[in-house]
């Protein structure tokens, strides 16, 4: 059951997590990313170790609070951080000091209004935690069950005191589901659909291999019937083998389901032949935004290119003559004059550039196209 439409289902506005380090320092883990992920799509997020792919996807499913932004999640705010607004305020009050009768009162109105922003980003995430507390009525679901999370490391989020059935079936006992007989269908149906037979589910977490490990975990979060996967990682920790294994079993479950997932990985070769779109990340930034196709075929941005340069292929006369290319942020960019922002190329190609850079991606992609239709 793949849907395909236009229906946005995770919206993420401005996303910002920082992390304090000591008392007067801190780390920005994630510094003001957006993007929205449709109904029925794969959306892979990719970049190198720290970047910021999995405080993402952790902030997103709530497991932190959001130092600012807001997400939105089937038309509905369930992050809101208030930090921008805090700032705004703080920077207003310093001008006021030295601006005149006028200017005060100008600055005055915008603090209030920047308050009213806070007052409702207060409300709506004590709304939301309400709303996760408690059944909704027309549906007899929480929020939290449409949106679920695969970890990267099978058997360190698997309890090693519970026993494969009691860990898929912990979400439902979460729901107040109390039915045992109903329980056990559920349990074996899930165990079946990820490839595990029902005589698995009475045996603990160490007696099975690292491939049957991420099979529980995709288990016990299909078991509550979500709309959206946060897949974090989900292959690095497994032999080569076993990851195509699971990530054709995604790509079946995603076929039946009608399931929307945030892919998050950085072996590129795999992001390319599953995701439907693809989110390049940068220490906490995103870099690029195109469709898979269009990102391998007119790569931009100098990270961008640097790592897909970093590919292997299995001909050993092309590796032979492979070279990868390197990426120097203070070489590459000149940001002294003209500071950079996200900018559409065209077809949804985003990149993060100047005005000077855009022009320059703009006649790279003219050039290439002119001679592809020359080839032609």
């Amino acid at each position: 059951m793949k849907v395909n439409n236009n229906e946005i289902l995770l919206s993420v506005e401005n996303l910002k997590q920082y992390f304090k380090l000591g008392r007067n320092s801190e780390v920005k883990a994630i510094d003001d990313i957006s993007f929205d992920i449709k109904r029925g799509e794969v959306f892979g997020l990719v970049g190198e170790s720290g970047c910021g792919k999995t405080t993402t996807g952790r902030s997103i499913i709530r497991l932190y609070n959001i130092t600012s932004g807001n997400i939105y999640f089937n038309g509905q705010r369930i992050c809101a951080g208030i930090r921008s607004y805090e700032d705004s305020i703080k920077e207003a009050k310093v001008n006021m000091k030295k601006a005149n009768s006028e200017e005060k009162v100008k600055l005055q109105s915008f603090i209030d209004e920047q308050r009213e922003l806070i007052k409702k980003a207060n409300f709506d995430h004590k709304n939301c935690d309400k709303i996760y507390a408690e059944k909704l009525q027309s549906k007899g679901a929480k929020l939290t069950s449409k949106m679920q999370m695969i970890f990267q490391d099978p058997i360190a989020s698997l309890n090693p005191r519970m026993t494969v059935r009691e860990i898929i079936a912990e979400g439902l006992r979460i729901k107040h589901v109390n039915d045992e007989k109903y329980i056990d269908e559920k349990v074996y149906e899930m165990l079946d659909l990820v490839g595990l037979v029902p005589e698995h589910a009475g045996r603990y977490p160490h007696e099975f291999s690292g491939g049957q490990r991420q099979r529980i975990g995709i288990a016990r979060a299909l078991i509550m019937e979500p709309d959206l996967i946060i897949a974090d990682e989900p292959i690095s920790a497994l032999d080569v083998s076993i990851k195509a294994q699971v990530i054709n079993l995604l790509n079946d479950i995603r076929e039946k389901m009608g399931l929307t997932i945030l892919f998050i990985a950085h072996d590129l070769s795999v992001v390319k032949y599953f995701s439907d779109r693809i989110a390049v990340m940068y220490f906490g930034k995103i870099v690029e935004l195109a469709t898979s196709k269009e990102l391998f075929d007119n790569p931009l941005h100098p990270y961008t290119k640097s790592l897909l340069s970093a590919i292997p292929h299995p001909d050993p006369h092309y590796e032979k003559k492979r070279k990868r290319v390197t990426y120097n942020p203070t070489l590459d960019h000149d940001y002294s004059v003209d500071m950079p922002e996200l900018k559409d190329i065209g077809n949804g190609h985003i990149v993060y550039c100047n005005k000077k850079e855009y022009d320059e991606y703009i006649n790279e992609i003219k050039t290439k196209n002119l001679m592809l239709a020359k080839n032609y």
